[in-house]
């Protein structure tokens, strides 16, 4: 398979209290193109680093983070925005809907930060709206919407540009059981559907079940996980 992201001999140091706290140390990672990753480890492991160097949002101090092989060292801060608006989709776990737009506005957004203001492009984000069930909400702002629905229109929006990866920051982590299970169908179904390339930082065992393979961050590096016993 294609390889589509990689994290070569990676470190990322943080300054925390006045005092250095190294959260990978020369880690290493290969994931292909259309694979489903889950990123496990405790709370501080460094998951959410991963991500937010996966995204061109923060910067690793040495080694290669490269996205369908760009290196993101190589871009500066604007070619690393432009990746995201027109390649990456990202689902944090809080949601990070914008409270002054609606739903639909909400959902646009994306398109109009990338330029695309085309009909057939707002239609497809419309349609994912109905896949989340929320096409009756678009005049909606967020803060009258549940926890999950919250979520189902930050998935809608992290895809309505057509992303080719897809990161997700604990996207179930505030959801119960049965909103849980609902999100995780339309995400696996997003990417399976569209051969896209999703990686979900996660402290549940459902999303782990779910994944083609589960790395873990452990002392600074990323070790693949066998469950095959």
């Amino acid at each position: 398979m294609t390889t589509h992201l990689e994290l070569r001999a990676v470190t990322k140091t943080y300054i925390e209290g006045g005092r250095a706290h190294r959260v990978l140390d020369a880690a290493d990672a290969e994931i292909a193109r259309g694979e489903l990753i889950a990123l496990l480890g405790r709370s501080g492991s460094g998951k959410s680093t991963v991500l937010n160097l996966l995204s061109g949002i923060d910067r690793a101090d040495s080694g290669r983070v490269a996205v369908g092989g760009t290196d993101l060292a190589t871009l500066d801060e604007r070619g690393r925005t432009l990746l995201r608006r027109q390649r990456i989709g990202f689902v944090f776990q809080f949601f990070n809907l914008v409270p002054t737009l609606t739903v639909e506005e909400n959902l646009l957004l994306p398109l109009e930060l990338a330029g695309r203001r085309d009909a057939g492009a707002r239609e497809a984000a419309f349609g994912l709206l109905e896949q989340v069930g929320l096409a009756d909400r678009r005049t909606s702002f967020p803060d009258v919407l549940s926890g999950g629905e919250q979520q189902r229109v930050a998935i809608a929006r992290a895809l309505a540009h057509d992303p080719e990866l897809l990161l997700a920051d604990e996207p179930t982590g505030n959801l119960d059981g049965d909103t849980e299970g609902a999100v995780l169908e339309l995400l696996e179904t997003a990417v399976r559907g569209g051969g896209k390339t999703l990686v979900m930082a996660t402290h549940s065992a459902d999303v782990a079940a779910l994944a083609d393979r589960v790395l873990r961050v452990d002392g600074g590096k990323l070790v693949d996980v066998d469950r095959s016993s």
